[in-house]
């Protein structure tokens, strides 16, 4: 009787502890640049944003970095970009129908108007790999998975085999980007399908218990390839794996690693897409 009170009142104490508030201290650290766009081979208007780092408890959006000089240098002339708000928005955008070629080496060039933890200007490089052709896209939806049912993203394209691929899919539905934060992005290298044909391959699960992010028959779908770089393949992972660290007590994970000079941190991309579109049917 008296080791099952002591079980009892060490039990007791346990739940107790589990419901008390933990007061985490976080230091706060110095600032550093943060640089987040990309560029592609789609003739379009391309955004580098860049701002600084801020308290991970800091209740108000983190600083923006204004009146920087932004350029990409594509190893044969320079392009200017321009702040979308002179002085306020820290987003610098391309002129319109800025197209990039693969096969080329992109830097991105970038001079500070002020000085941050003593950096006062950073570049970023990234080579412009090409992309095979998709042929095709389907969706394919199965009732029993799950509690509503999840649909299935199949592609079509052959893989060229000719050397280690990195792929970025991206997903539109009637016109809108469902993938449209970076830990909805699929990324995936050609390891178990270097030069084959991609017959009907699986490359994206939506839940249609998600109504927000899901597809309905009749939808028009847009799936989009991207021949991306090593290193950025890597980024994305990374990051995608910080932010579902599984047990919730272990420890952080390394710092994700970018490709940004001088101490910021962030990535610049450069990659080439593909389009197959299709109608979503029964």
């Amino acid at each position: 009787m008296i080791k099952n009170s002591f079980l009892t009142v060490i039990l007791v104490a346990f739940l107790l502890a589990c419901t008390e508030e933990i007061d985490v201290s976080l230091d706060s650290t110095y600032a550093r640049l943060v640089v987040d766009g990309s560029i592609a081979d789609d003739s379009a208007t391309y955004r580098i944003s860049l701002s600084q780092s801020a308290d991970y408890f800091l209740n108000e959006p983190a600083p923006r970095v204004t009146g920087a000089t932004v350029r990409i240098n594509d190893g044969t002339g320079l392009f200017d970009l321009h702040e979308t708000e002179p002085g306020l928005s820290g987003i610098y955008e391309t002129d319109s129908g800025f197209q990039a070629v693969p096969g080329k080496l992109y830097t991105l060039l970038v001079d500070l108007k002020e000085s941050i933890a003593g950096m006062s200007a950073c570049q970023a490089s990234c080579y412009l790999r090409p992309v095979t052709n998709l042929d095709s896209v389907s969706a394919l939806f199965h009732p029993d998975w799950g509690p509503e049912g999840v649909w299935t993203i199949k592609l079509w394209a052959q893989e060229p085999g000719n050397e280690v691929n990195y792929y970025m899919f991206n997903l539109y539905r009637n016109g809108k980007l469902l993938t449209d934060t970076i830990t909805k992005k699929v990324v995936s290298d050609d390891k178990y399908i270097n030069g084959s044909y991609m017959n009907g391959v699986d490359v994206m699960y939506l839940n249609h218990a998600h109504k927000w992010e899901t597809i309905f028959p009749g939808d028009t779908i847009i799936l989009q390839m991207s021949g991306i770089t090593e290193e950025y393949f890597n980024f994305i992972s990374q990051v995608q794996q910080a932010g579902y660290n599984i047990p919730f007590f272990t420890g952080p994970p390394a710092n994700v690693t970018g490709n940004i000079s001088d101490g910021g941190i962030g990535f610049f991309a450069a990659f080439s897409n593909t389009y197959a579109r299709n109608t979503v049917k029964n």
